[in-house]
């Protein structure tokens, strides 16, 4: 089971905090469909916080791979936030060449 909580940090920065599994299935679906909704509401600074996800699949980093290329095209960024075997797997996977990866959300969410 996954849960995805929005909050602003900024009046255009976006944190998803992930929790749980981001595996093939609904979990993944979940995370586009928010990020397909952040882009129509021009939403395009997004930080997903990987902290609390304790597995990921290739379906998972799929989907940060496109939510990266989605929110380029319309101007925007995307920024993970994660640590230990998720961190681990992204830099195994080369998905940190694609997406800023950071240790912390002050980090990710520092735009200036």
């Amino acid at each position: 089971m996954m849960e995805i909580q929005t909050r602003n940090v900024d009046p255009d920065i976006v944190i998803l905090a992930i929790t749980g599994r981001l595996t093939m299935g609904r979990n993944c679906k979940q995370l586009e469909w928010s990020t397909d909704s952040l882009v129509r509401e021009k939403k395009t600074k997004v930080v997903f916080d990987l902290s609390g996800v304790t597995h990921i699949d290739s379906t998972g980093i799929g989907i940060i791979v496109m939510s990266a290329g989605q929110l380029k095209k319309a101007g925007g960024d995307l920024r993970v936030c994660a640590q230990g075997h998720v961190e681990e797997i992204l830099k195994m996977t080369n998905v940190d060449k694609v997406v800023g990866l950071h240790p912390n959300i002050d980090a990710a969410s520092n735009w200036s």
